[in-house]
């Protein structure tokens, strides 16, 4: 019998508005699972908008993971996502690969 324990991992796919209208309701949805020690992979590919707001609360859930050392992973970020980032310089922050579509590289 093996003493290693498995992380469970869930899998959260943000559609629409990642931003202050909605930020309860994703704090809670971002944070929870961490807090059960669990790998969180958050798919960002139908994030419409994020404002500074999603982008604390994201910034939250990176932080509370390292902090109960559970893990998040940030996946196919949006072209809206991608261009927060990028102006705001934040991509390092997180760690996640990032792929920029050929279209948004011209």
């Amino acid at each position: 019998m093996s003493n290693q324990s498995t992380v469970q991992q869930v899998e959260l796919q943000i559609e629409g508005e990642l931003s202050i209208y909605r930020a309860d309701e994703l704090k809670r949805a971002l944070i929870e699972p961490l807090q059960k020690d669990m790998r969180l992979v958050v798919n960002l590919a139908g994030v419409s908008e994020l404002d500074t707001c999603g982008l604390q609360l994201l910034m939250l859930a990176k932080r509370t993971a390292a902090k109960v050392g559970g893990e998040l992973q940030l996946v196919a970020h949006s072209p809206a996502v991608l261009e927060v980032f990028e102006l705001l310089n934040v991509a390092a922050f997180f760690g996640d690969h990032l792929v920029i579509p050929t279209s948004a590289a011209s």
